[in-house]
């Protein structure tokens, strides 16, 4: 796998700033995602994250900076599972796998979606209404729904949030084969010891702020904590006076 250095820059957003009123919710943020890295958005709740996400993902305009794609190809190779799952109640897991085939103008065989069921954990639901699954199997379902046209780059909104143990390891356990076999992967989330071993760097954003980036190894490092629960309190105790990088 290369170096984070070496790897191509699939975006790069500069100085990002998005207002509502006279408050700037996003507040000149620049970033970048990189190929087949795993890249962790942390911080606390209304911290601008998913605003920040939106801009990136072009859902929202920026009020200034802007945001670059290395292909203009790229956005249909773009995944998004939100924490609300888009699912079609009166079809099944699989019909709904059909259906967000047919968005991307696909028609994979029922072989290939439930190949994705499986892989999310939904082998035995396939042919179960969707509206009938649990809150964490609906959940499962929108992953599998968001990797349906085999993207090159995913977002994830909280992808663990409300699962069991056993659900969190397998989305866990997909999201580094995803990274292993290449594809970018970008999630929110507020459980810190998933973000310590999945991502290859962290992004932490508080009011509307990038105040640290890094990996995570880095981080401990830079500001001498010993995990990342540690580094979060320090940073939300802090002032946003400067970006840390790493």
């Amino acid at each position: 796998m290369a170096n984070l250095a070496t790897r191509r820059v699939l975006i790069r957003a500069s100085s990002l700033v998005k207002r509502y009123g006279r408050r700037n919710v996003v507040d000149g943020i620049s970033l970048a995602v990189n190929e087949g890295e795993v890249l962790a958005v942390i911080g606390p709740n209304g911290a601008g994250k998913s605003t920040t996400l939106e801009l990136i993902l072009r859902l929202r305009r920026p009020d200034a900076g802007s945001v670059e794609y290395a292909e203009p190809e790229l956005r249909r190779r773009i995944g998004v599972q939100l924490q609300t799952a888009p699912i079609f109640p009166g079809y099944t897991a699989l019909e709904n796998m059909r259906l967000a085939a047919a968005f991307h103008r696909l028609r994979p065989g029922d072989d290939e979606l439930l190949r994705r069921l499986a892989a999310c954990g939904l082998a035995e639901m396939a042919h179960t209404d969707a509206a009938r699954l649990f809150g964490g199997q609906q959940k499962r379902l929108a992953i599998a729904m968001a990797l349906v046209h085999d993207p090159k780059l995913l977002f994830l909104d909280e992808p663990t949030a409300a699962l069991d143990p056993r659900a969190r390891l397998e989305i866990r356990e997909l999201i580094g084969s995803l990274a292993k076999g290449g594809t970018s992967v970008v999630f929110t989330s507020h459980e810190l010891d998933e973000v310590h071993r999945l991502a290859d760097r962290i992004v932490f954003i508080d009011a509307g702020r990038m105040l640290a980036e890094g990996s995570p190894a880095a981080l401990l490092e830079q500001y001498n904590v010993s995990d990342l629960e540690q580094l979060y309190l320090r940073l939300t105790q802090e002032a946003p006076n400067a970006v840390a990088v790493q």
